[in-house]
C-alpha cells in the first residue's frame, strides 16, 4: 500500500476533515523563496499583524499559534492569576473536547454550568459568582463562550454584549472560542470587529483550520497592553511558537484578505441549511422517526435517527454520533462541501427511511 492507494472519499463528520484551500497552498509556495528571520519577526507576520489591526481595531494583537486548543489555553492563562478559575458552559469545547489540556497544560480551573442551548447569559452565570475573597474557592476571573456554539447555536451580538458588560461589572474578562469565528460572522452578516471589539470581548482564540487553513489559528487580544505583553513567553513555554512563522501568518492573511473565510463559511452554513431542509422535509415523512430539534444557525445539522438507520447511513457518509442518549448525530458542513454531497446524503437517508 501507498499514498497511489489512497481512498478519496467525503463526508459529514468534521469541518476539520475537509482539505486546505487551494488559494492558501498558493500562498504559502508564494513566501517559500529566500529566507525569513524565524519565530515571528518576518515581513509577513508583520503584514498580518496590520490586517488584525485593521478587522479587530487598531488595538488588536495577533499571536499565531498551530491549533485551537493551544490558542484557548495560551489565551485563558494570560487572563487568570494562579488562583483563579473560568466559567464555561458544560458543553464547551474547553471543557468536553480538548483531553483536559486546560487543565493539564494550563492549571486552569473550569466551572461549568449547564445550558440547553450551548449558550451562557448573565443569568446562568450570576449565581456563580460567590465566596468572592474566599481562599477556599477558586476565584472566577474569566467567562469563555464559544461562537459558534458546540451545539450549533450562535451569539446574537446584544448577547454578546450583555455578557461583556455583566463581566466587566464584576471585574471579570470575556474570551470567545472562535474556532468557527468565520461561520459566526457569515451567519450574524456582521464584521469580526463588530461581535468581538464593539461588544466588548477581551480575548479571542481565532480559527483558520475549519475553514480552510493547516495549522494555523491565532490568540488575538483586543484591548489590554497587559495580556498581550504576556503572551509570547506563553505561547512558547505552551510549545505553540512557530519558528517558520510565515507560513502560518499568510494562511491567516489569506483568510481575511477578500473575505475568502467569511466567503467559505457562508458557503458552509448555506450547505448545512440544504441539508437542514432536506431533513426536516424527510423528518415529515417519517412517521416520528426522524426529528431535528436544535436550531441549524451555522454549519451544523443536529437531527435524531433511529440507531440501525445511523449505522446504515454511516457506510455511504461517516458522522459522529453526538448524544448517545438521545440517538443524535452531527453533520458538519465544510468550506469545501457540494450540493451533490447534500443530496446525497439525503437520498441515502430517503431510501433508509423508506420514503
Amino acid at each position: 500500500m501507498g499514498l497511489e492507494d489512497r481512498k478519496v472519499w467525503r463526508g459529514f463528520a468534521s469541518d476539520n476533515y475537509a482539505g486546505v484551500h487551494p488559494s492558501l497552498f498558493e500562498l504559502m509556495q508564494s513566501v517559500n523563496e529566500g529566507h525569513e528571520i524565524a519565530y515571528g519577526d518576518d515581513f509577513v507576520t508583520g503584514e498580518l499583524k496590520a490586517i488584525f489591526k485593521e478587522k479587530f481595531g487598531p488595538e488588536a494583537e495577533v499571536f499565531p499559534v498551530f491549533n485551537g486548543t493551544g490558542a484557548n489555553v495560551i489565551a485563558l492563562s494570560s487572563a487568570l492569576k494562579r488562583w483563579e478559575a473560568v466559567i464555561c458552559a458544560e458543553t464547551a469545547h474547553i471543557n468536553s473536547d480538548e483531553g483536559g489540556a486546560p487543565e493539564k497544560m494550563g492549571g486552569i480551573k473550569l466551572w461549568t454550568i449547564p445550558t440547553p442551548d450551548g449558550k451562557l447569559t448573565p443569568e446562568l452565570v450570576k449565581p456563580h459568582l460567590f465566596d468572592i475573597g474566599s481562599v477556599h474557592r477558586a476565584q472566577i476571573a474569566v467567562i469563555s463562550i464559544t461562537q459558534t456554539t458546540e451545539l450549533g447555536t450562535l451569539y446574537s451580538i446584544p448577547e454578546i454584549k450583555a455578557l461583556a458588560n455583566f463581566a466587566h461589572e464584576n471585574n471579570l474578562l470575556l474570551h470567545m472560542d472562535g474556532a468557527r469565528l468565520s461561520n459566526a460572522a457569515a451567519a450574524l452578516n456582521a464584521s469580526f470587529k463588530e461581535f468581538t471589539t464593539d461588544a466588548g470581548v477581551d480575548l479571542v482564540s481565532f480559527g483558520g483550520t475549519k475553514i480552510g487553513a493547516l495549522a494555523a489559528e491565532a490568540v488575538v487580544v483586543l484591548n489590554s497592553k497587559t495580556l498581550a505583553q504576556s503572551i509570547p513567553f506563553l505561547r512558547k513555554t505552551s510549545m505553540q511558537l512557530p519558528s517558520k512563522m510565515r507560513f502560518v501568518s499568510v494562511q491567516l492573511i489569506g483568510l481575511l484578505k477578500d473575505d475568502l473565510a467569511i466567503n467559505s463559511a457562508k458557503h458552509a452554513n448555506a450547505m448545512a441549511k440544504a441539508l437542514d431542509a432536506g431533513v426536516r422535509e424527510l423528518a415529515a415523512k417519517s412517521n416520528g422517526r426522524v426529528s431535528v430539534p436544535n436550531p441549524t444557525q451555522a454549519n451544523a445539522v443536529f437531527p435524531i435517527l433511529p440507531m440501525e438507520l445511523i449505522e446504515e447511513i454511516q457506510k455511504e457518509y461517516w458522522f459522529y454520533i453526538w448524544d448517545y442518549s438521545k440517538s443524535q448525530v452531527r453533520w458538519m458542513c465544510a468550506w469545501d462541501t457540494r450540493q451533490e454531497d447534500v443530496d446525497g446524503l439525503l437520498k441515502v437517508l430517503a431510501k433508509a427511511l423508506g420514503v
